[in-house]
């Protein structure tokens, strides 16, 4: 192995960028911030190693070198982002803020504030910004304004379970400190004197504002709101049943303006404007109209950018197609691995906890099983091309769709059946239908709407591709309405995606015999699906929902009426479809749960432990002998070896239990108060 891995020295610059994620994977796995010196310390000390080794020692500090760095630029990244969390609910108090966005919801609005002031709250633990949600789009507030609106407030929710998505560390990278809902309409406030940063942010929310108003005076519905999330990035107009169609067909990615898109705006910018060039001669022959071309398609992707808002896909696939414009300017081939490792190390170090997210892992993942496949398929689709008439290059173009759909869907299913616990099992039937219908109709259709509006003249446009967003929602609804249209799996625990990661990195980045170790991680991952470790009892952080496993393996809730996302989430995250049952006062059916008197007993089908479930204000009359007691708001809970109160949901956020033989396992979302930043 050690030999294979000296062979293959001149790709060893590969792996800086997953040295920079492990540490960065270090930083976000720690129950408790770490000193804010250590990482500082630990880039010093392995700088002075890397200088004092030998050249032929040198990889080992120079690796540990990549993981320090990335653990820095979590922890510098923290520090730059850090605002006040509301740290408890306000209810009926007044809020000030100017308007930083506006996004249109399907029934409603959800605007972010900055420069907030709450009343009744320090400015020291005001959060730099707060989100809230209008239940009208009477009256839509323009960015810029500073308005004053009577709202509700509470922090941003932490995760469902330990391991599940965390919302409210989601947020916190937002400097979102704060989310709620208005009462009523805002008032106009007198605004504050803007920076140059904010008046550029400020008109470029604006222009968003203002092509998606122009947009639903031609368009209307699903059409409207997949026309405005491709020109302005905005996808919370399109009704939940299209997107719920949208992922289950293998199409969400369409919606997300991230490689696809940024590319197709590179690409038609690009050959346009080289074919135009080449229309004259005099400037064809004694000038670079390459390198003109690719200098007018990095201003496109840019501009691209800040329109659609600069999200975290957006900022990654514009470095990754920047890096490759770039590498055309230099003469250099811009489809290469370096190229994308160069561009996750620039993301990874700018934008940690982008890491963390499905967004990146999933792009990044597909990328480069796109392009390790066909830098080992390029000598044969070369000859395959050279002697090709119309005939077969329409034939090697819808099969290049074909391979494509299955590499990106082989490469980023771990990630979707993590992250979402499904995956789309006719995305190449989709994918066949609506990436050409995006290519070569919506997306043309998009830059020429860009160009027109500014005259007034984008109507015809606009209706343009209204009729291609029909034809994907279209395909969207028939492939989700196939039976058997997703395949669903419980949520597999962190390790196993790390162990896929790192298997699919070995296959993709080595060159030799010693790549094919990387199929062990597969393996691992794979057989992680089928042996799921799942909690028997579930509790949410605010106390309002219990969920217990069933003797056939389902999910039993206390409640539908409250904690019901948490319910949902739980159910997902078991791999099972519908939606969760409710045990009657009396108990479950099959006698595992059976309540009185405000209080039930759960028997687990598979251990001897008892456990009593307290929801009534009080004590009861009688205490039964049990092991374990949970005891929700108000309740005074009886005596065991373990109690679980509504105190202990307060600080350590919401619980998960598996009841192994006579053991007892509890696991929470955070081990106090504050141990991270964002908790």
């Amino acid at each position: 192995m050690f030999a294979g891995l000296a062979a293959e020295r001149g790709r060893w610059p590969l792996w800086l960028p997953v040295g920079f994620a492990a540490g960065i994977c270090l930083y976000f796995m720690l129950p408790e911030e770490p000193p804010f010196w250590s990482g500082a310390m630990a880039v010093l000390a392995l700088l002075l190693a890397t200088v004092v080794c030998g050249a032929e020692f040198r990889v080992l500090p120079v690796a540990c070198l990549s993981l320090a760095i990335g653990f820095l630029a979590a922890q510098a990244r923290t520090a730059m982002v850090a605002t006040p969390v509301l740290q408890a609910d306000l209810d009926r108090v007044h809020v000030t803020g100017t308007v930083t966005s506006v996004e249109q919801l399907d029934g409603g609005m959800r605007v972010i504030l900055s420069a907030t002031m709450v009343s009744g709250l320090e400015t020291e633990g005001t959060p730099a910004r707060i989100r809230l949600r209008f239940r009208s789009l009477d009256r839509i507030p323009q960015p810029g304004m500073r308005i004053r609106v009577l709202a509700s407030l509470q922090a941003p929710s932490g995760p469902v379970e330990p391991g599940a998505f965390d919302f409210r560390r989601h947020a916190f990278f937002q400097s979102i400190g704060a989310v709620g809902f208005a009462y009523r309409r805002w008032e106009l406030m007198p605004a504050l004197t803007p920076n140059l940063w904010e008046r550029v942010n400020t008109g470029f929310e604006g222009a968003r504002q203002f092509i998606a108003d122009r947009v639903q005076l031609r368009l209307d519905g699903a059409s409207a709101g997949v026309a405005t999330a491709l020109l302005t990035g905005e996808v919370t107009a399109i009704p939940e049943a299209d997107l719920e169609a949208m992922r289950l067909s293998g199409l969400q990615h369409l919606l997300s303006i991230s490689g696809l898109h940024v590319g197709l705006v590179a690409g038609l910018v690009f050959f346009t404007l080289r074919a135009l060039l080449a229309l004259v001669p005099p400037i064809a022959l004694h000038f670079p109209i390459k390198k003109w071309a690719a200098l007018a398609a990095m201003a496109a992707i840019l501009s691209y950018m800040a329109l659609v808002g600069a999200p975290v896909p957006t900022q990654r696939s514009v470095i990754m197609t920047g890096l490759m414009l770039t590498a055309i300017l230099v003469d250099r081939s811009p489809f290469s691995l370096r190229i994308i490792m160069l561009a996750a190390a620039v993301v990874l170090l700018l934008q940690p906890e982008a890491l963390l997210g499905p967004s990146f892992q999933m792009s990044f993942g597909a990328v480069t099983a796109l392009i390790g496949t066909y830098d080992a398929l390029a000598p044969r689709l070369s000859a395959w091309k050279a002697e090709a008439g119309p005939v077969r290059r329409g034939t090697l173009y819808v099969l290049g769709l074909v391979l494509t759909s299955l590499v990106a869907g082989t490469a980023t299913m771990p990630f979707a059946l993590y992250h979402f616990q499904q995956v789309a099992n006719y995305g190449v039937l989709a994918n066949l239908v609506a990436v050409p219908v995006t290519s070569f109709w919506i997306m043309p259709w998009g830059l020429l709407v860009y160009g027109l509006m500014p005259f007034g003249l984008e109507g015809w446009a606009v209706s343009a591709m209204g009729m291609g967003a029909d034809v994907i929602l279209t395909t969207a609804r028939f492939v989700a309405g196939l039976a058997g249209a997703s395949l669903q799996v419980p949520a597999a625990p962190a390790w196993t995606l790390a162990a896929v990661s790192l298997g699919g990195l070995w296959l993709l980045l080595w060159s030799g015999p010693i790549r094919w170790l990387g199929l062990s991680g597969v393996i691992l991952f794979t057989g992680a699906l089928f042996w799921p470790d799942l909690p028997h009892i579930r509790v949410d952080a605010e106390g309002r929902v219990i969920a217990v496993r069933a003797a056939d393996g389902r999910l039993l809730v206390s409640t539908r009426r409250a904690g019901r996302f948490d319910s949902d989430e739980w159910q997902q995250r078991d791999g099972l479809a519908g939606k969760p049952l409710v045990w009657s006062k009396t108990g479950s059916r099959d006698g595992v749960v059976r309540c009185g008197e405000g209080a039930c007993l759960y028997r687990p089908p598979d251990t001897p432990l008892t456990v009593l479930l307290q929801s009534k204000p009080g004590r009861p009359e009688r205490c039964p002998a049990v092991d374990l007691v949970i005891a929700l708001r108000g309740a005074m809970p009886c005596p065991a070896s373990t109690v679980i109160t509504a105190d202990d949901l307060a600080a350590r956020g919401a619980h998960s239990l598996f009841l192994r033989g006579q053991d007892l396992v509890v696991k929470t979302t955070r081990p106090h108060p504050g141990a991270r930043p964002w908790s």
